[in-house]
């Protein structure tokens, strides 16, 4: 088996093993947030949870093997760690962007479902938030415009 051979399939191991480390640590860290943006909807939390593992693994699985080819010239244990280290390297670089790249939308996320969102209360007796009359005082008025008339 040449060195190159031995490369191959050392990169492939370390690096979809690491894919596959990282997506379970997302996932399994990634519901608490999925069911808070979701408002305690696990089932939809989990079913989203599971979607972005499934898009991790393609894209980083995909880019894996994309990258597997090697031009580097391997003659001996030295080279063969070298070669195996920089794609590795790469790869666990490329892990990193993209689990930040998850941490933020998160918390994107998380911050605007933290907002409220504010109703109109137009059944409700107290002052309109926008108009500031009470709808019983607008109703009034509306109807004694209309017993002038």
């Amino acid at each position: 088996m040449s060195y190159t051979v031995i490369a191959y399939i050392v990169y492939l191991w370390v690096c979809i093993g690491l894919t596959l480390w990282v997506a379970h640590i997302l996932f399994k860290n990634a519901r608490v947030f999925f069911n808070d943006i979701f408002n305690k909807n696990e089932e939809l939390a989990l079913s989203v949870s599971h979607l972005l593992k499934a898009g991790f693994y393609l894209i980083n699985i995909g880019l894996i093997l994309f990258l597997l080819e090697s031009t580097y010239t391997i003659n001996n244990y030295k080279d063969l760690f070298e070669v195996v280290s920089v794609k590795t390297g790469g790869i666990i670089l490329m892990l990193g962007i993209m689990h930040f790249i998850n941490v933020y939308l998160l918390f994107k996320l998380r911050q605007k479902a933290a907002v409220p969102s504010e109703r109109l209360a137009l059944s409700t007796p107290g002052e309109h938030p926008y108009f500031g009359k009470s709808i019983d005082k607008e109703l009034e008025e509306i109807k004694r415009e209309e017993n002038e008339k």
